[in-house]
Parts: structure tokens; C-alpha cells; sequence
């Protein structure tokens, strides 16, 4: 008999390449989703790009009647659900510490629960690259400096980079797993909680369980209008308009752009490697690139002639660089990335030939602007 894959957020960007991949590989897939409006419309209709095939369930995580009706005869959890965009959370503190912290632990009690009368074979949950605020950093003598940060003097200053105690540039360096969690926004310390909360509750309760922390994910279905959503597709919005992309600081904050379809394979991966058990892993795909040279080539790759616009701005939360060591994830998990920032970006475009993109980034803009939220 096939095995039984719960997603929840399961109609989302993510979750939809990952039902088709394990559709692929004869599992039996279900989905618990509440049809956010942000994300699927004010209709609320489950989105045409689901396989047919998943049992979409509709419901809200924080529904404990909803998530023990999508765990029956369930395998394996792979924990989607989340509220996304780190601006918009620091202006909506309630609703994301709502659906990412108390959703979480309702999923955990329903999981433990059921786990008495029928055992979990996995449980893995997409945690964020968000938690390590600024990533790692190399001194001008050879250390490591792992807690980084700016303040509001240097940033009004447009002294973009971090500094060392002497005033001396630091150099970025790939983030390993090690380095102490710095959550720089709501949205950064709810994944956080996520991560924890599930690596915690299924060490006591004998749930194995793995944590995936994303870094910038992109490709086909996702949301064009929702202005916090990932980076590219923000910025392929822009540019389906005729409008610049809008770039904060000065563009040269480097970033790790990893398709969707090599974060599907690391989440059925996770289900799969015992080695993997216990850990939070990056997964990224190991090549990272300036925010301006990403804009340029996704305007490049749509055959637009838009430069970006350097806004000089800089958001309460935002970080300088952070890119991911991705070793651990090739060691415990055998993840290898496949797709290349020009060939997921070559995908992308055709996905989006002939799709509308409402632009909304102005009022994301100026919702932040009018809470002080931007320097």
C-alpha cells in the first residue's frame, strides 16, 4: 500500500512542486490548506496548478477539527503552513505569531495524539534562512565573526556593509549551521519557534523529525500579485508592468536564489534519510549572487531593457548578505542542486508567458514608510 504524505499549506508555491514530485514516487498525497486570500484570491478557489490527484483538504492549521481530520491514515508530515513576508509581519506581529507559533503547536498535539494508536515515519518542517539575520562573516585577520549586525547610525550613514570594531569592512561567507540564530523581524523569530517547537516536541514524543531551512525560493506558481512574496517573483511583477524592479541599499546584498524543483527533491529527501533526523538543514542552491545581477538577468531572460532602481532605502529587519554552506544538506540528506540561477530563471519566464501580475508594491512600500519601517 502506498505511503500517505500530509502537506499543510499544501495549495501553496512550494507545496504544490512538492505534491507533483511525490505524486511521482507513488505516494499518496493530502493537502490542508485555508485558501489564503493574499495568496489564491478573494474567490479563494483551490489553484489549477494542484495535481487532481492530492485530496486537498480546506482548513486552517489553527483548526484543531481540521488538522486531525487531514491526519487520518497520514505516514508523513511536511509542515508548509506559514505566514510569509518579513515586512508586512513586523506590522502584523498577531496574525504571524498566530499561524506560525500557535498553528504549530496545535499540528504537534494532533500529531502526538494520533502517534498513540499509529506512529509518524517522518515529520519535516520548512523553517528560513531568516533566522540567522545577518549571515557569516569573515574578519580582515582570518576570524569568523558569526554575530554581525548593523545599526540604524551606520544605515542612515548608507554604510551598507558590516564593520569590524576597527571600522574595517567585513567579508561575507557561506552561513553554516552553527551560527546562533539572529531573528531580525516577527516573521524570522515565528520560523524560528516553527523549527524549534518541532524538533523539540518530536525528540520527546519519539517523532522523527528534520528541519529544512530555505533560502530564496523561485519558479513557477508563485504569487505574482502578493507583494511579499519571494524576491524574483516581486520583481517579475515589476517588469511585466513596464516598471523598474525597486532595489534597497545599493543592490550589492547577496543572495542565494534556489529553484523550487531542488527544494521539492530535499523536502522528499527528508523523509527518506535517517541521517538527517535531529537537524536543521540548509538548503540553498550553494551560488550566490548580487540582488541587482538577479534583477538584471530575470530582465534579461524576459527580453525587457529595465534597469533596476536603486532606492538607497533600507528596511527595518533587512539584512546585508546571507548565503548558505550547503555541505551538511549534501552529507545527510545527498541533496545536490540541480538548476542554475539562468536556467530555473529560463523556466520561470515561460511559466509566466501569458500570465497577469498585479503590482502592489508601491502599497507594500508605503504601508512600511507610514509605520517607520524604512530609513
Amino acid at each position: 500500500m502506498n505511503k500517505t504524505v500530509l502537506i499543510t499549506g499544501g495549495a501553496g508555491f512550494i507545496a504544490s512542486h512538492c505534491a507533483a514530485l511525490l505524486l511521482q514516487h507513488n505516494y499518496r498525497v493530502k493537502a490542508l490548506d485555508n485558501l489564503d486570500a493574499q495568496i489564491h484570491g478573494s474567490d479563494r478557489c483551490p489553484p489549477s496548478y494542484l495535481d487532481r490527484r492530492v485530496e486537498l483538504v480546506v482548513g486552517d492549521v489553527r483548526s484543531p477539527r481540521a488538522v486531525s481530520r487531514a491526519l487520518v491514515d497520514v505516514d508523513y508530515v511536511l509542515h508548509l503552513a506559514a505566514r510569509v513576508g518579513v515586512g508586512q509581519s513586523m506590522y502584523e506581529m498577531a496574525d504571524y505569531t498566530d499561524v506560525n507559533g500557535r498553528g504549530t503547536a496545535l499540528l504537534l498535539e494532533a500529531m502526538v495524539e494520533r502517534a498513540k494508536k499509529r506512529p509518524f515515519e517522518r515529520l519535516v518542517v520548512a523553517s528560513s534562512m531568516s533566522i540567522y539575520g545577518e549571515g557569516m562573516y569573515r574578519a580582515a585577520d582570518g576570524r569568523l565573526v558569526p554575530d554581525a549586525e548593523r545599526n540604524s547610525r551606520q544605515l542612515k550613514r548608507a554604510i551598507w556593509d558590516p564593520v569590524d570594531e576597527a571600522g574595517q569592512t567585513l567579508e561575507p561567507v557561506p552561513t553554516p549551521e552553527g551560527k546562533p540564530p539572529s531573528t531580525r523581524s516577527v516573521y524570522a523569530l515565528s520560523k524560528y519557534d516553527q523549527e524549534r517547537l518541532c524538533l523539540m516536541v518530536g525528540d520527546a514524543y519519539d517523532i522523527p523529525t528534520v528541519a529544512l531551512r530555505f533560502f530564496n525560493v523561485y519558479g513557477p506558481h508563485q504569487a505574482l500579485s502578493n507583494p511579499y512574496s519571494g524576491v524574483l517573483a516581486i520583481f517579475a511583477s515589476r517588469l511585466m508592468n513596464d516598471r523598474p524592479p525597486l532595489i534597497f541599499e545599493d543592490g550589492e546584498q547577496r543572495r542565494d536564489f534556489v529553484y523550487v524543483d531542488d527544494v521539492a527533491e530535499a523536502c522528499r529527501l527528508a523523509l527518506l534519510n535517517d541521517a538527517a533526523v535531529g537537524k536543521a538543514l540548509n538548503i540553498g542552491s550553494g551560488s550566490p549572487v548580487t540582488v541587482k545581477e538577479a534583477a538584471r538577468l530575470l530582465a534579461d531572460t524576459l527580453g525587457v531593457s529595465i534597469e533596476p532602481e536603486i532606492t538607497g532605502e533600507c528596511r527595518v529587519g533587512d539584512v546585508r548578505h546571507c548565503f548558505p554552506d550547503i555541505r551538511e544538506a549534501r552529507d545527510a540528506l545527498g541533496y545536490r542542486p540541480r538548476t542554475t540561477l539562468a536556467a530555473g530563471l529560463r523556466k520561470l519566464v515561460r511559466w509566466l508567458d501569458g500570465r497577469v501580475a498585479i503590482d502592489r508594491v508601491s502599497e507594500a512600500r508605503a504601508a512600511l514608510a507610514s509605520r517607520g519601517l524604512t530609513l
